[in-house]
């Protein structure tokens, strides 16, 4: 045997001992960390001094477990996989309404039109008491809202109360359809608009649905609106994409852990358009499959970005059954647009010792080449061609427009106007600004920032250290001017609050459709799309090198 033949062999034994040693040395961590919470849950189980529910024990280490990952890998338990199924396909039996438990009370915070609480009457700002005859204050989250799903064609009966009065009604659940395209029309003689909210199952019938319609009434342009649509199907981001670039055109590519889960994804069918002009309008909000879409195209320089820099979500999710009928959603891989760039934003995997999630884009964002050469960029989502800029919302922003006084004063708006105009007609001005403000001075409970509550909690405990004294007076009046500091606030972002204010108000009348319909009216980043398009010069000069 040859000196070089011997060396290589040796070279090959000694690989396979040292994968071999690795691959077990992994499989005996794995198999002791499993042998160590088994003994553990078995002890707590037999020898902890009170009752514990396994269920919720294992169900809460799993999930403070998958917090330290990312936040899209997750366990779902038998009910979670059913809300999972309903977010894939967008159909399921209920009422058609959204819901938020809270103070033992279970409160309807949207409906779809048409369906069935929407044509008994049912009203955002609801509150469900009673379910047929298990009275809703009993009952967790999670028990309470799967009380309203069941089989369709079944009856159920609610009870309700309604500005302080209670109403019985009786319903019957229906198959209720989320149609992903909530509306679509033609803006001008030319310019057609597409808005879609997620990608499901529907998504990409739905949006040639759209764009066949609109094309037999005159579209010569085209406006496709994903801004806060979060994504979903990848598989639908793909179709959608293949409607406006050539069949076997590569749309996203999957690198992952496992080579087989590795994929390049490309159109199969022949296109509906491929020379009809294109915008897509993103936001801060625009992730996943509507950040594929947006890529892909600005990659084939087939259409123009307009709006905020995209989420940045480059992560790709597979659910993998598991045992007693749960499933795991499970990062499985990233994925890169046709000219090579991964759009991820947030590095889970280098956290700090405080938990911050560091940014990709903070050591500098690497550049990529379009199809005629543009420059784009990977990391940190996908930059527009054309920037919108909007001032920076603050915390407290965020926290009005998360908070329950927010919600309550479009009720109170609702049940104290019987009418409003038309969409395409309703605005808001600063005297409904200042209305609003108003209403939080008299309402601050509701909207309580992280200032407010902390200084509470210190007037607390100085109370039950008995240090309170004479800083009682001292303590209500710091308190109110905080809360004077906190409404001054907002008008930094007045022109955000009162679009939301719009949004949530428009909707109580019209629905999402009616949402949208303002939106085309006067919508800043739809006006600057359609400016544009109607102008060939400035749209070509936007996709040229």
């Amino acid at each position: 045997m040859s000196r070089i033949k011997k060396l290589f062999i040796g070279i090959f034994v000694a690989v396979s001992l040292l994968v071999s040693v690795g691959f077990q040395s992994d499989f005996f961590e794995i198999a002791k960390q499993i042998d160590i919470y088994t003994t553990l849950f078995k002890e707590l189980n037999m020898y902890y001094i009170d009752e514990v529910n396994p269920a919720k024990l294992t169900n809460n280490a799993v999930n403070h477990m998958l917090e330290n990952l990312d936040p899209y890998t997750r366990y779902y338990d038998e009910q979670g996989v059913e809300d999972a199924r309903i977010e894939q396909t967008g159909e399921y039996g209920g009422i058609g309404a959204t819901t938020q438990y809270k103070n033992n009370t279970l409160i309807i915070r949207e409906l779809l039109k048409g369906s069935p609480a929407e044509k008994e009457g049912m009203k955002p700002g609801d509150k469900i008491l009673k379910i047929n005859d298990v009275v809703v204050k009993d009952y967790d989250e999670k028990g309470a809202s799967a009380l309203l799903n069941g089989l369709p064609n079944t009856n159920i009966k609610l009870q309700i109360e309604r500005q302080n009065k209670k109403i019985d009604l009786e319903l019957t659940r229906k198959k209720v359809e989320v149609n992903p395209v909530p509306y679509y029309t033609m803006l001008d003689a030319e310019v057609g608009y597409i808005s879609f909210t997620k990608f499901n199952e529907k998504a990409a019938s739905e949006v040639k649905k759209a764009f066949l319609e609109l094309k037999e009434e005159g579209m010569k342009k085209l406006i496709i609106d994903v801004r806060s649509n979060p994504g979903g199907l990848l598989m639908e981001a793909v179709k959608i994409t293949n409607f406006f670039i050539p069949k076997n055109k590569i749309v996203v590519t999957t690198k992952a852990k496992i080579e087989k889960w590795s994929e390049t994804f490309s159109t199969q069918d022949e296109p509906l358009d491929l020379e009809i002009p294109v915008v897509i309008l993103v936001n801060n909000r625009s992730a996943s499959a509507s950040e594929i879409l947006a890529g892909s195209l600005q990659d084939y320089d087939r259409g123009v970005i307009i709006g905020e820099r995209s989420f940045g979500k480059g992560l790709v999710q597979r659910y993998r059954e598991l045992s007693y009928g749960t499933q795991m959603k499970i990062t499985i891989s990233k994925y890169y647009t046709p000219s090579g760039r991964c759009i991820q934003e947030l590095d889970y995997t280098n956290r700090d010792a405080k938990g911050k999630v560091p940014k990709f884009s903070d050591a500098g964002r690497e550049t990529y080449k379009t199809e005629i050469g543009r420059t784009v960029y990977g990391g940190g989502g996908i930059l527009p061609d054309i920037e919108v800029e909007k001032p920076t919302t603050t915390e407290t922003t965020e926290n009005l427009l998360n908070s329950d006084a927010f919600f309550n004063y479009v009720t109170n708006y609702f049940y104290e106007n019987t009418t409003i105009a038309a969409p395409s007609k309703f605005e808001l001005n600063d005297t409904d600004f200042n209305s609003l403000k108003k209403y939080l001075s008299k309402n601050n409970d509701a909207f309580e920032t992280k200032t407010e509550a902390h200084f509470k909690e210190a007037k607390q405990k100085a109370i039950s250290e008995h240090l309170d004294g004479s800083l009682d007076q001292t303590f209500t009046e710091l308190l109110d001017k905080i809360q004077l500091e906190k409404l001054k606030e907002l008008d930094k972002n007045k022109e955000e609050i009162l679009h939301k204010l719009t949004e949530e108000i428009v909707k109580r009348y019209y629905y999402d459709e009616g949402v949208y319909m303002q939106k085309a009216s006067f919508d800043t980043n739809i006006i600057k799309a359609m400016s544009i398009l109607n102008n060939n010069e400035t749209y070509n000069s936007i996709l040229k090198k």
